[in-house]
């Protein structure tokens, strides 16, 4: 396969299907930098997989897409819920209990795949991800749903209760397409990286300009050295993030 071939059927979707992720988790990122629940999107993360799996297992590899997703997507809702009602009872505790959830579902994960023969590549799946492989239908499903997202969040950007459902909803999406590595580098190297930018638009379009080349270089890089993907692109994303900082760094230095 040339090297037009492959940017066409294997890095092109692949790239649309980071930037999906993309148009979510930045301004998600915000929100959850904000409000130091930082490890709230792995506990989700980890939490959607698990419904993933626990489908696959009980109706087998053949399982419909859609009913994957409903299962990622319930499992994930009722962590949401549960955290949103931890957070009501107890906010000086809420990142313990979010590492708790963290932990019982990817435990739960490993109880749920025992004696599978396929257990090793399903988890590697559910972590990195299989960006290369998304198909044409996953793109447009996803394409729709991050749309009606992007417009539910900003209808509800006061709503603290629906912020946790939609980033719910959000996250068992991405799972789906990244895995859960890249989507929790996704939510917080941009937004971390350009804590320093005081003015939002600006803030907003740094960031994601950050993702877009992360992503990008990741791919490339990845094609061109035959390394696994998603590992690739949250190297790529780090190393962006840490450039994006130092010049953010150096600029606030002269302008004082």
């Amino acid at each position: 396969m040339n090297d037009i071939a492959v940017f066409a059927d294997i890095l092109l979707p692949a790239f649309v299907a980071g930037l999906l992720v993309i148009c979510t988790h930045i301004p998600l990122g915000f929100k959850v930098l904000s409000r130091g629940i930082i490890f709230m999107d792995l506990a989700i993360a980890q939490v959607a997989g698990l419904g993933a799996l626990f489908v696959t297992v009980v109706i087998g590899e053949q399982a419909p897409p859609l009913l994957t997703q409903l299962g990622a997507t319930l499992l994930a809702l009722a962590a949401a819920l549960l955290l949103l009602r931890c957070e009501r009872l107890t906010q000086r505790y809420q990142e313990p209990l979010i590492g708790i959830l963290f932990v019982l579902a990817a435990t739960a994960g490993i109880l749920v795949l025992a004696g599978d023969p396929h257990a090793g590549e399903h988890m590697t799946e559910l972590l990195s991800g299989q960006i290369l492989w998304v198909s044409r239908e996953q793109l447009i499903t996803s394409g729709a749903l991050t749309g009606i997202l992007l417009v539910a969040l900003w209808v509800t950007r006061q709503s603290h209760a629906m912020f946790y459902a939609l980033f719910a909803v959000a996250i068992t999406l991405s799972v789906q397409l990244v895995g859960v590595y890249l989507v929790f580098a996704t939510l917080i190297i941009p937004a971390l990286s350009t804590v320093g930018i005081h003015h939002d638009k600006h803030r907003l379009k740094t960031a994601y300009a950050l993702a877009v080349i992360g992503y990008g270089i990741g791919l490339i890089v990845s094609a061109q050295l035959d390394l696994p993907t998603g590992p690739l692109i949250v190297w790529a994303l780090a190393i962006c993030g840490a450039i994006t900082a130092a010049v953010v760094k150096t600029q606030h230095k002269y302008s004082v």
